[in-house]
């Protein structure tokens, strides 16, 4: 196999750089791409099935943080304390990180269109029923969530590996960074729709009964207009042509490689942060406010804790999302020109970055709300530039017939060690803080507790630029394991020949 045929079903989103350097010159010499896709799907019928999975991921991203965007009204209607609201994201991440293994074997073995209509179609359901839960049986509504993880599991396994059967090279990655994309934008919506449908319904039950019917309404665009591509069958020369090791080899090879290493853990720090904020973020801005006086507080005669903040905050995830992906893409590839170890630094600068302006974010809450946006946007702009230089590196330094193997292994370390556990420490944290019950220990014993994820971003880029000191090795070593792969084929050949 050689180099610049890159076969992973897990293609970076933005690598036209960093896998040109790998081919060097002998990509110059080699006929263009094939563009046109033997897989068995039209190109029309091609475009419109990404269209789709956009849509279902927009969807599924949508549903994991609406419960964020009505988190007060949830506290309140159940009479729960931090600790167990923390509890509602953390079961959703463990049930989807433990299963989005077993996806990812099915979904290698057996039909994907009709695994992901049956996991969505779940999904759906589930979602529906937790809007119904009695205010006596919170522990229903925690198992229903973690039910959700077993849809989500389902589709977010599968639906890269249908695109990386759909297209090759640029048109790959293009279409899966769209895909990708698509995470910001539905988280934001999350907030936005949760808040916004509760508002206008007043009752916060409504917020979880928009995603199921649009979820349904993807299930019907999967069966009748997504046709399953042929695996593999876009690839020139398929990956498994190349010498495979066993898991445990494989396993044994990653501890190894550095690179890969210290990267998933500040990835892990990423995801730390970032699941802490998803959940926590509209309900302190929402406890700030009410400290300050700007917002009414939750009480019984309430059936909703009116709030702007989840719009607010839902509205800028969307859009720092978007700004941060794309702006760390175009200054690692400026950086690139310059040093090998660019993408390593550009993820930690992000993140040492953003540590400062989240804490300033954290303790400005009770002087003034504008300030406090401010600084959220800058830290979650900057928090989101390594989304999707991670992926790249990953890529890089990792051989071919590993590569499934070490994403599965990052995601798995990611969520276990970041956002699996992250928003049930800070409710924890919260709870053992809060002397009173009152509206400023509400409020403090949040903010005290929050201000862990400055501390843990600080961390996240030490392992970055930890990175940056064996990224070039280990991807010189990548590329020599690739190039004498190549040349035993050649052998093979000529003997055969």
């Amino acid at each position: 196999m050689s180099q610049g045929e890159q076969t992973s079903e897990t293609a970076p989103f933005f690598s036209d750089d960093s896998e040109a350097e790998e081919q060097g010159g002998s990509a110059a010499q080699r006929p263009p791409p094939e563009e046109e896709s033997p897989s068995g799907v039209s190109k029309v019928r091609a475009l419109l099935t990404v269209f789709i999975l956009c849509y279902i991921n927009l969807l599924n991203y949508m549903d994991r943080f609406t419960v964020a965007g009505v988190l007060p009204d949830i506290e309140q209607y159940f009479g729960i304390d931090d600790g167990k609201s923390g509890l509602l994201q953390t079961v959703f991440i463990c049930s989807y990180m433990f299963l989005a293994p077993v996806f990812g074997y099915l979904g290698d073995r057996y039909n994907r269109k009709l695994i992901m209509s049956v996991g969505i179609s779940f999904w759906a359901l589930v979602t529906l029923a937790s809007s119904y839960t009695p205010k006596e049986h919170f522990w229903v509504l925690l198992l229903t969530r973690g039910l959700v993880g077993v849809g989500e599991a389902s589709y977010s396994t599968i639906a890269p590996t249908i695109i990386a059967d759909l297209y090759v090279k640029e048109k790959r990655t293009y279409m899966l960074s769209i895909f990708y994309f698509a995470i910001p934008v539905g988280s934001g919506l999350g907030y936005i729709v949760g808040s916004q449908v509760g508002n206008l319904a007043k009752d916060w039950h409504w917020a979880l009964r928009v995603t199921p019917g649009l979820g349904l309404i993807a299930v019907l665009l999967l069966l009748f207009v997504v046709k399953e591509p042929e695996r593999g069958a876009i690839e020139a020369r398929p990956e498994h042509h190349m010498h495979r090791t066993s898991w445990l080899e494989d396993l044994h090879a990653l501890s190894k490689n550095y690179s890969f290493v210290l990267s998933t853990f500040g990835f892990t720090a990423v995801a730390f942060v970032t699941g802490s904020l998803a959940l926590w973020a509209p309900t302190f801005l929402f406890r700030a406010a009410v400290f300050n006086g700007e917002r009414a507080p939750c009480s019984s005669t309430l059936t909703l804790c009116f709030s702007s903040d989840s719009l607010i905050f839902g509205a800028i995830t969307v859009v720092t999302g978007l700004l941060g992906v794309t702006s760390g893409v175009l200054i690692s590839r400026q950086l690139r020109t310059r040093t090998p170890r660019a993408d390593p630094l550009v993820c930690a600068t992000g993140l040492l970055l953003s540590a400062p302006f989240l804490y300033l974010a954290i303790v400005c809450a009770q002087a003034s709300t504008n300030a406090t946006y401010a600084f959220i946007f800058l830290g979650e702009t900057f928090l989101s530039m390594n989304w999707a230089i991670v992926a790249d590196m990953l890529l890089y330094v990792v051989v071919p017939t590993r590569r499934s193997t070490a994403e599965a292994l990052q995601i798995v370390i990611s969520h276990l060690l970041g956002d699996a556990g992250s928003p049930y420490m800070i409710g924890v944290v919260s709870d053992s803080l809060r002397k009173t019950d009152s509206f400023l220990w509400q409020f403090r014993s949040l903010q005290l507790s929050l201000l862990l994820c400055s501390f843990v971003a600080v961390i996240g880029g030490g392992f970055f630029l930890a990175t940056a000191l064996f990224i070039e090795r280990d991807r010189q070593f990548t590329v020599s394991c690739c190039a004498a792969q190549q040349i035993t084929e050649i052998h093979i050949k000529y003997k055969k020949g």
